[in-house]
C-alpha cells in the first residue's frame, strides 16, 4: 500500500471510528523510560484512543483497526475498501 493509500485508509479508519463513538485522541505518551505507540481504553461510558503523534502511519493503522475490530461493524455503512481491510488479513 503507497503511503497515500495508507493516509486515506487511516482518515477513513477515524472515521469509522468516530461512527462508532470512539475518540481517537493524537496525545504525547512519554513518560521517562516507557514508550507506548498507543492503546485503546474505556473512561467511564466513552471509548478513546489514544495514539502518539510521531507514532508510524502503518502502526497508526494497526491500532485504530485493532480497536475498531473489536465492534460489531454489519450494519455500520462502510467505503468498500474499508470493509474489506477490516475483514481481510492484515499487512
Amino acid at each position: 500500500m503507497s503511503r497515500l493509500d495508507n493516509e486515506y485508509l487511516l482518515s477513513q479508519l477515524e472515521e469509522c471510528a468516530k461512527k462508532l463513538g470512539i475518540g481517537v485522541i493524537y496525545e504525547n505518551l512519554s513518560l521517562e523510560d516507557v514508550y507506548s505507540a498507543g492503546g485503546f481504553c474505556r473512561l467511564r461510558s466513552d471509548y478513546i484512543l489514544i495514539i502518539q503523534p510521531e507514532t508510524p502511519i502503518k502502526e497508526k493503522i494497526r491500532i485504530i483497526t485493532e480497536a475498531v475490530k473489536t465492534f460489531p461493524l454489519g450494519e455500520l455503512y462502510l467505503k468498500p475498501v474499508v470493509r474489506e481491510w477490516l475483514e481481510g488479513p492484515q499487512e
